[in-house]
Parts: C-alpha cells; structure tokens; sequence
C-alpha cells in the first residue's frame, strides 16, 4: 500500500507549525493517525509531538557559529537543507517503511528553497521513491492578502512552487479566525478571483502606468488558466478544518484503497431484515 505526505510550505510566519498541530488534534478527534516530520532547522519550538526532527541532524546554530562557513542566517539555513538532500538515509531511517503513513513535513519558511534552488525537488523526488503520494500544501496569511497587490505577490510565490515541485498542490489561506468580521468578508473575493475586477477596483492605488502591461499580464496569467485558488483555514472550524483535508486528501488519493465498512447500525438491521427473510421462507414452507 502507498504512503502520504504533506509538504507544508509558505513563508515565515504563515502559521505551518500552527497548521499541522492543528491536523494533528482534527485527526486524534476522528480517529485517524497523522504524524510530523519537523524539516525546519532554525525552529525553536512547536505544540506537536514528531516523529522525526532535523535538529537532531543539523542546526542553523550550528552552521553559523562554524568559523569555517560564517553563514548568516539565510545561508545557514540553506546549507542545512542540502545537507539533508546529501543525507536522506537519516530521513528514511526515521521514517521507517510502515504501510498506509500518513506524514506532514513542517517545512521551513525560505521562499528560495522552493523556486530556484534544488533542494525541496530533490527530497520530493526521494519520497516518491519512498511510495510517498505528496500533496504540496502552500500556506499565505490572510491578513497579508486582504490588498490586491499582496494578494499577486502571494498567488506568484505559489505558483512558483507548484511549477518548480511539479505535484500536486493545495494553496490555503491561514489565519481566518484573526480577520475582522469586515476583512472575512472582504477576503472572500480572494478565494476564487477574478482578476480584472480587482484590477479596476484597485486602479488608483495598485496599478502603475510603467509597469501596467506586467500586471495586465501576470492577471492574465492566473485569470485565463485558473492556477491558483485558496481555501480558507480557520482552527477554530472544525467542518472548515475537515473540507481543506477532504481536497487534500483527493489529490493525493487517499482513502482509495482503504475497504468500506458499513456503520454499525446499518449492519444490525441488515442482519434483522435477514433473520425476518428466513423466518417468513419458513413458515411459508
């Protein structure tokens, strides 16, 4: 049987460690089992158990305080994640080869590492290897999209990731239940956009006259061939909760091979209309 996995990404402070923590208590409540894989290496603390944690192999501290790299903070973390790449037998090792897994990687939050450098492909090619069915999911803040213009910033950083990773990819907007009634509203037109609306809503204070065919195009871009959507994600809801893991879960086919088992009710009548069947054979007998 295949295993699954989430690649938790987003930029820093897009709530991923709060996402998967919160998975983490939506499964436990329905009776499912879901662990976390920490690959963030300049983390400091989190409110979920895991099962792996790359700080037991590496640290940006570590990295930094080397006087023989003298990285910085970006650096150290970028040379800790290809060290993982050229280190993946530790990552296999604490994964072991249980059937039916069901992982989240808790990712770290440097866009670069999912747009022009290596290294995300790489584990991601190495999972699949793994029997791994991975699921990219792109977390935003929606507090940073409820404007036009960062709302393109951030359609752009996601769709750099899912043309770069090349899986398939579920993008969410975090932090719903921090928006004002008036912002939650407000955001909706987010979810599902249409550009061009939000283009002449917005002309005065978004679009500049020098770079007015870019935008056009880049609206175009996500307009035309509908790339980039996003689900709301509010911890608080659990039904909002269970919609983002049913989308999830489709994409990377889930469940399918998993057999169907009636409720239990259903079986007990099942079994009496049975037992009335034989009882009324024999006495019409």
């Amino acid at each position: 049987m295949p295993r699954y996995a989430q690649l938790v990404m987003g930029p820093a402070g897009s709530g991923k460690s709060t996402y998967c923590a919160t998975l983490v208590q939506h499964a436990e409540a329905i009776n499912r089992s879901v662990q976390v894989v920490n690959l963030d290496p300049a983390a400091e603390h989190f409110s979920y158990p895991v099962m792996a944690d790359i700080r037991e192999l590496i640290q940006v501290d570590d990295v930094m305080e080397d006087p023989s790299l003298r990285f910085g903070p970006n650096g150290g973390l970028v040379f800790c994640m290809e060290y993982l790449a050229n280190n993946l037998d530790w990552l296999e090792e604490n994964l072991g080869h249980v059937e039916d897994d069901y992982i989240l990687f808790d990712c770290p939050g440097q866009i670069e590492l999912y747009t022009h450098l290596p290294v995300m492909k790489q584990l991601v090619e190495q999972l699949q290897q793994w029997e791994f069915r991975v699921c990219g999911v792109f977390l935003v803040d929606s507090q940073f999209m409820v404007e036009t213009f960062k709302f393109i910033s951030g359609v752009m950083a996601a769709l750099s990731a899912m043309v770069s990773l090349e899986i398939p990819q579920v993008n969410i907007m975090t932090k719903m239940d921090l928006l004002s009634p008036k912002a939650k509203k407000e955001i909706e037109k987010y979810l599902d956009p249409d550009m061009f609306s939000m283009m002449e809503d917005n002309s005065a204070s978004f679009r500049s006259k020098k770079f007015d065919k870019l935008t056009k195009a880049i609206c175009e871009l996500i307009d035309d061939y509908s790339m980039v959507r996003f689900l709301p994600f509010d911890r608080s809801d659990e039904e909002g909760i269970n919609i983002v893991l049913q989308n999830i879960d489709f994409s990377i086919q889930y469940g399918e091979d998993l057999e169907f088992k009636e409720p239990k009710e259903l079986e007990e009548d099942s079994g009496n209309q049975q037992e009335d069947e034989l009882f009324q054979d024999s006495v019409g007998s």
